[in-house]
């Protein structure tokens, strides 16, 4: 597509819907720099004029009749722009301009998409036929509730299929320690309460103010933070009033200790490390059909617990005890809930982690995606989105890492030192980080791939086999002995492998301990029977034949292949080409290794199964537009297919590389295309639309679930995530 236009206000005019509007435009920018090109047209007034960055293309006086159809001529004659977004709230063309602002929405031929931010339950008759009209001249709208959507379609008359719900965007963020934050802002050793927002009466901070001594009684220490500065248009209407009016306030109550005004427009990185400091996180609107509010769902997406009175938005966002209703304007009420969650922690904690859940599918990555999906609906494109790489970020690597080696696994994105440690992790942190390290030649790669390849050694016993299951303590668990450990010493020799085949690129004292750890696994390796370890073992055997070639190393390879041969033709039939009677984990890496094993070995017998395998999978891993993954709640046999729910990043990475070798080998297009696809399931292009890797922390959501994805951003999900994403580079 060209460009897209989005009539809205736009910072630096201090305004809600300007701060929503660039938000969502570097989002999309970020997600779709090489698809979209965003540019806007930025609603101005008489009293309301500012200088803009470049992105603004057009100004449009909402003050002045005249300006409106002169404007739409200009986007009309405008060749570059395919599609005008609006962002609507009424206040923009009050005093008489809601008829012009049709005659715009008539006067315009380009594709309209209208994005509502009020829908009044009660409308009069002309608000009624205003909205109706605006809805008739749109290729489609956008609303944030399902509750604003059953408005249009029941009260208004919009139809249906016209409407999309896509909630308001909230910002990924890493989860900084809340004590160092305490600290950095002077609020150590205090219960945080705190709202934001331009201030106005509607705010009703005094419901807050007069619930604080309740509060204060039952926990000294609590601090309410009052955060943003007076609204503009408040301030030249009525002055300061309302602020010193609260200020009064908070004399009379003798609460000077326990309140405190940030009286700015703050940045947003500051804004969020306020919200990640604040334990408790209160809204109390006192209009009852604003229908949005991005305040509150911003303090979700940070961790806070949130109590707010009961707009429509706060009744979707905070049921399934993701927070606590109270009604509006009742102190009591509030302090009573606020008490409860200040002692019982527990429920605090739980309510967080319930806000937290939901707010993962509303983060501006996965806003950006429903809006471009909007987009080639309504302007009627069929070219599949182009999603843009992000930057390499180790952030969660390094979060998870210890001198010990990688932790298993994250509560969110906290490591969890309980977990423990395992082999399988720490060995693809070694090749992620050495491939890495090729790559870039960081320096910040050589302490974690020498703490990675330690790791490793402590795993291998005295007959040359590893042990895959490490405690907190370094000491080995009993699970080593209740599973089968033949995975975990196939992806052993592939790290070390891989580390191996590369003398010149990596410091010689790595390859020779990865070279001496291999040759020692060499006689246990003989005896694994798994045949996704075989694979695993294949791969590193490979790598490492390439730079030090030898008979036994040639025969071992040829050995584990003609085993997976053995086991293709005891399987395969037509309509099934595979080496098993179901498909599994790992699935990529069978036919793979068998590719290696050709690379290897030169025998063609390898790379025709290899292909014919590797085709028979693909057909089952894209079905349509995106990939779909092999569920892990159940395998796919050929009369079975698997569940639609339960995809794990390591699957998906897997497939990435395959496809990697596969399209060096065969040059062919679809080998390419299916690679760039399979990585875009971690960008969104998934059954969910949502985003599986986290731009904010470097980690990776451990899984996709029926409805969402799992939270928690362990050692694998991460780990897979960043070695396909590596490779993607190739």
């Amino acid at each position: 597509m060209k460009e897209i236009l989005c009539i809205t206000t736009y910072p630096p005019r201090e305004c809600g819907i300007a701060t929503y509007s660039d938000d969502l435009i570097q989002a999309l920018t970020d997600k779709f720099n090489d698809f979209f090109l965003l540019r806007v047209c930025a609603l101005e007034s008489d009293t309301e004029k500012h200088a803009y960055p470049n992105r603004v293309k057009y100004k449009l006086n909402a003050s002045d009749s005249a300006e409106y159809k002169a404007t739409a001529e200009k986007i009309n004659n405008d060749p570059m722009i395919e599609l005008v977004l609006i962002q609507h709230e009424f206040g923009f063309y009050a005093n008489g301009h809601e008829n012009d602002f049709i005659s715009l929405l008539e006067t315009l031929r380009k594709p309209v998409i209208g994005v509502f931010h009020t829908v009044l339950p009660e409308p009069g008759d002309d608000r009624k036929k205003h909205v109706k009209q605006i809805a008739d001249h749109c290729g489609g709208i956008i609303v944030m509730t399902r509750k604003s959507a059953d408005l249009l379609h029941t009260v208004y008359g919009v139809e249906e299929e016209k409407i999309t719900v896509i909630p308001h965007g909230t910002h990924l963020v890493p989860h900084l320690d809340k004590e160092e934050l305490k600290k950095k802002y002077d609020v150590s050793g205090r219960t945080v309460l705190s709202t934001f927002g331009l201030l106005s009466s509607g705010k009703s901070i005094e419901t807050t103010l007069d619930a604080l001594p309740a509060i204060v009684q039952a926990d000294p220490s609590v601090i309410f933070l009052v955060i943003g500065k007076t609204h503009p248009t408040v301030v030249k209407n009525e002055g300061e009033a309302y602020r010193e009016m609260l200020e009064d306030k908070v004399k009379t109550l003798h609460l000077e200790e326990h309140v405190r005004f940030v009286n700015a427009y703050l940045e947003l990185s500051v804004l969020l490390e306020y919200l990640q400091l604040t334990d408790i996180y209160l809204f109390t609107s006192r209009d009852p059909n604003q229908a949005v509010s991005g305040t509150f769902v911003y303090a979700l997406s940070c961790g806070c617990a949130c109590v707010s009175t009961p707009i429509p938005h706060a009744l979707e966002v905070l049921s399934d005890h993701s927070g606590i209703i109270v009604d509006f304007r009742d102190s009591a009420q509030l302090a009573k809930a606020v008490i409860q969650l200040i002692t019982d922690k527990k429920l605090r904690n739980q309510i967080r982690i319930n806000g937290l859940q939901k707010m993962v599918a509303t983060a501006w990555e996965n806003s950006a995606i429903a809006h471009a999906l909007a987009f080639r609906k309504v302007a009627g494109e069929a070219e599949p989105l182009h999603y843009t790489l992000p930057p390499v970020n180790l952030r969660h690597i390094k979060r998870l890492t210890r001198d010990f080696g990688m932790i298993q696994f994250s509560v969110v994105n906290a490591p969890d030192l309980q977990s423990g440690y395992t082999l399988d992790d720490n060995a693809r942190a070694l090749i992620a980080m050495s491939l890495l390290y090729l790559h870039s030649g960081a320096d910040v790669c050589r302490d974690y791939i020498r703490i990675y390849l330690n790791f490793i050694r402590h795993c291998q016993q005295d007959d040359g086999s590893f042990l895959n299951y490490v405690d907190e303590n370094r000491q080995f668990t009993p699970q080593n002995r209740e599973v089968n450990l033949d995975d975990s010493n196939g992806r052993a020799v592939w790290a070390l492998g891989y580390l191996a085949a590369h003398p010149n690129g990596m410091p010689a004292e790595w390859t020779r301990e990865a070279i001496r750890l291999l040759r020692c696994s060499q006689p246990a390796l003989q005896q694994i029977t798994s045949p996704r370890a075989m694979a695993f073992a294949i791969k590193g055997l490979y790598y490492y034949n390439k730079t030090h070639k030898s008979p036994e190393t040639q025969a071992l390879i040829r050995t584990f292949a003609d085993k997976l041969v053995a086991l293709y033709r005891q399987v395969a039939h037509p309509g099934w080409e595979w080496f098993e009677t179901c498909l599994t984990y790992a699935n990529s890496v069978l036919p793979e290794a068998l590719l290696c094993a050709y690379w290897a070995t030169g025998m063609p017998v390898y790379k025709k199964i290899a292909e014919t395998t590797f085709n028979f999978l693909l057909s089952k891993l894209f079905p349509g537009e995106h990939m779909r993954v092999i569920s892990n709640k159940s395998w796919m046999t050929e009369n079975r297919a698997c569940e639609t729910h339960g995809e794990q990043p390591i699957d998906v990475a897997y497939t990435v590389i395959a496809c990697n070798k596969f399209f060096h080998e065969f040059h062919r297009k679809e080998y390419y295309d299916k690679q760039q696809t399979a990585f875009n399931w971690f960008l969104g292009e998934n059954q969910l639309h949502q985003i599986v890797y986290n731009p904010s922390t470097g980690g990776c959501y451990d899984g996709l679930e029926k409805e969402n994805v799992n939270l928690n951003q362990g050692a694998e999900s991460t780990v897979s995530y960043l070695m396909a994403r590596l490779v993607m580079e190739e």
